[in-house]
């Protein structure tokens, strides 16, 4: 089934796919950035989709949106290293970001899924990613649990959704040249994993893709069909999201 649905979505064409690069100035107004962007094309009425591309250039941690603060992160050694420890608004795990991880965010209609599952609709933009990585690596990739891609056994990207009644938003990151052991300095093993990770270190799970970021950005916006540049920046619903949301120890330390 998952495979027969995948190939039903991937026959439908983009519609007037916008492309973004766009890093903000730190990680707070960046995630704050994709659900402001979010917002705005379920308003607009305009069928439009988006990719947008950001890379950060400090650490920090991204709590899922139902995540437990303290079983997810080591909060005192974030603490002392200056590490901010945000929520998103979509789900999925926790993740350390940061130099050598690139993100990506998409803003696809909901009528492209209907009927279809979450899982459908990560599978559609997977599939998409999978195809592009392996023509750049030469090498087969794979979608592994709901919502990785990976290389052999070791996780190299981790994607999440957040849904409004027209639009939902897909976001996630690459894994380019990642400092790998500073995760576990900052993050604890998850309780709930994918059963192929088999509770193994961060280290052992994870993988660099070793791509040139400009290369695989390019590779992206190819894939997606994304040629128009987009201008349309939500400036004030990002500084409103950050005064109700990102900037509040009650939105990022609320479990």
């Amino acid at each position: 089934m998952r495979i027969q649905e995948t190939t039903k979505l991937r026959q439908n064409q983009l519609k007037l796919m916008k492309y973004l690069d766009l890093t903000l100035g730190d990680a707070a107004e960046n995630l704050a950035c994709d659900e402001a962007l979010l917002e705005a094309f379920e308003g607009s009425g305009r069928g439009e989709e988006l990719l947008r591309v950001w890379q950060g250039a400090e650490y920090f941690v991204v709590l899922g949106h139902g995540n437990r603060l303290l079983d997810e992160v080591d909060v005192s050694i974030c603490a002392a290293g200056g590490i901010p420890v945000l929520r998103r608004c979509s789900g999925g795990g926790t993740v350390l970001q940061g130099p050598g991880c690139l993100n990506y965010s998409l803003i696809l209609q909901q009528n492209r899924f209907a009927g279809a599952n979450v899982r459908a609709a990560f599978d559609f933009v997977l599939e998409r990613h999978r195809s592009c990585l392996e023509s750049l690596l030469g090498r087969r990739a794979s979608i592994r649990g709901v919502s990785d891609l990976t290389l052999g056994e070791r996780k190299f990207s981790g994607n999440a959704q957040y849904r409004k009644r027209h639009y939902l938003l897909v976001h996630g990151t690459f894994l380019l040249n990642f400092d790998l052991p500073s995760i576990a300095k900052f993050l604890r093993i998850p309780k709930k994993q994918p059963e192929y990770r088999r509770n193994r270190s961060h280290v052992d799970f994870l993988v660099n893709l070793q791509i040139d970021v400009s290369i695989l950005r390019k590779a992206l916006r190819l894939s997606w069909n994304a040629e128009e540049e987009f201008t349309g920046i939500p400036l004030d619903a990002i500084q409103r999201l950050l005064r109700e949301r990102y900037r509040l120890n009650e939105w990022n330390q609320r479990f």
